[in-house]
């Protein structure tokens, strides 16, 4: 695993994918709900991505899944009202290894889950992600 500081963004310029932090929490229309950062951030650039996630939840559940342009989902808290959860955040990190290895994305890079808006320290998510993240994970930080 890598670390880096920076605007995320930046490397999907590059065609590498982007992460973004999730919830499991569904609109009355089926919509998937996208509190704030970098979800936020990819839910305005791509309107369309609140309905496709939404429907991924309601059919499988809260997983991480490949969201097509180059954005990738990743479940850090149950609802868009609860605090991240370091057994959601430890379960995606292993799932999102898995996707990476079924897709061979040469990189792949992901906000620090559940530090930004989330509140957890780095120090507590970081070993979580070691088991799962080589050197093909960028972990990004904003400066």
């Amino acid at each position: 695993m890598l670390e880096a500081l920076g605007d995320i963004w930046a490397h999907a310029d590059r065609g590498v994918p982007i992460v973004i932090t999730v919830n499991g929490s569904l609109t009355r229309d089926g919509r998937a709900v996208f509190g704030r950062g970098v979800a936020r951030e990819a839910v305005i650039s791509h309107p369309g991505l609140a309905l496709k996630l939404g429907r991924m939840l309601a059919e499988q559940g809260s997983h991480v899944f490949d969201l097509g342009c180059g954005i990738i989902s990743f479940p850090v808290e149950e609802t868009a009202w609860s605090l991240p959860d370091l057994r959601i955040i430890s379960r995606s990190a292993q799932e999102l290894r898995e996707l990476t290895d079924l897709s061979g994305w040469p990189r792949i890079v992901v906000p620090r889950p559940g530090c930004g808006g989330g509140g957890l320290a780095w120090e507590d998510v970081r070993p979580l992600l070691e088991p799962w993240f080589d050197e093909r994970f960028i972990v990004i930080s904003q400066p």
